[in-house]
């Protein structure tokens, strides 16, 4: 790609990620403008000339307490089809929570498939090039998009944080069920190179029918070993909190839980539960649903900005900082 720094913006609500990967990569935050109109609609433009240059937009795709999932996307939409018009020669979308990431397949007579629909609009409103955190199932993510689209995947910032805290003790990577095993046996491998000994790995059955959950069978061996239960998000944490429950029971010494996104849409039941000493999440969504204070005893919450922003720097040319992983 061309050598010519990029313009970085950042939509409502994705300041502060974006600020921090912009500071890993010595490049400002470009200036723009939104307006909200007085029947609901709104507008976005940028302030600086984009004619001819590249551009990357950041915006999480998460309903917060301002904005819905569908309005976040909106408004992203219309940003990135206004820069093309303004003569932007390509666009790069960074969305550290890419929304309906989990409705990539028919589950039902007649279902939509709106994994697929958002790759059509972000592709039909000019974007080049989509970036995103963690996805639910890569395979679909990958299928669903005709323009180059990357999985940042957690799995070593995750093995980064464990690897130190954990001793001598013996350690199993647990998924909370089967359709994540290749998210959990990634990240097995990466804490076993870290730690420079075998980590077993382990799967809970788990079967869904609308919002109604069951199995309840634990394969692999988790008696007396560190169980790490490890997915991509946690929406109720009901998942993570059965997995959880099911290695105590089977001998579990002690217990953690990761997942790269923390929606906690059904409060704070997970964090209330004594079952995990801490849950460990990535920055792609901030824990707004949550009390402050619990958030504060109960979560870590890991950095992945830096990561980020070494992708960045390679699509661009740029320098690396410093403080940018190897």
């Amino acid at each position: 790609m061309s050598t010519e720094l990029p313009l970085l913006f950042a939509l409502h609500g994705s300041e502060d990620y974006a600020a921090r990967v912009a500071r890993h990569l010595g490049l400002p935050l470009a200036a723009h403008e939104e307006r909200e109109f007085e029947d609901g609609e709104h507008k976005s433009r940028a302030l600086e000339a984009v004619e001819g240059r590249q551009a990357v937009v950041f915006h999480g795709l998460h309903g917060d307490d301002r904005h819905s999932a569908n309005d976040k996307l909106c408004r992203l939409l219309f940003f990135c089809a206004a820069l093309k018009d303004a003569g932007a020669r390509r666009v790069q979308v960074v969305a550290p929570y890419l929304c309906y990431a989990r409705k990539d397949r028919r589950t039902k007579f007649q279902d939509p498939i709106i994994t697929r629909y958002v790759a059509g609009l972000l592709e039909s409103c000019g974007v080049d090039r989509l970036t995103t955190l963690e996805v639910h199932n890569v395979a679909a993510f990958d299928n669903a998009f005709r323009i180059p689209s990357r999985n940042l995947e957690a799995a070593a910032l995750f093995a980064a944080h464990f690897a130190p805290r954990l001793g001598a003790a013996e350690v199993v990577a647990v998924s909370p069920d089967a359709g994540g095993a290749k998210r959990a046996e990634q990240f097995r491998q990466e804490l076993e190179a870290r730690i420079g000994r075998p980590v077993g790995s382990a799967f809970m059955e788990k079967y869904r029918s609308d919002d109604r959950i069951s199995g309840s069978l634990l394969v692999g061996e988790v008696r007396g070993k560190v169980a790490i239960v490890v997915d991509d998000l946690i929406s109720t944490g009901g998942t993570l909190l059965r997995a959880g429950q099911a290695c105590q029971a089977a001998g579990a010494t002690r217990l953690f839980a990761a997942a790269a996104h923390g929606l906690f849409t059904g409060g704070t039941e997970l964090l209330d539960s004594p079952v995990f000493e801490r849950v460990v999440l990535c920055d792609s969504v901030p824990p707004f649903r949550l009390p402050a204070e619990l958030a504060a005893q109960r979560l870590e919450i890991l950095d992945s900005t830096a990561n980020l922003a070494a992708l960045l720097a390679a699509d661009y040319r740029l320098s690396p900082m410093a403080e940018l992983p190897a």
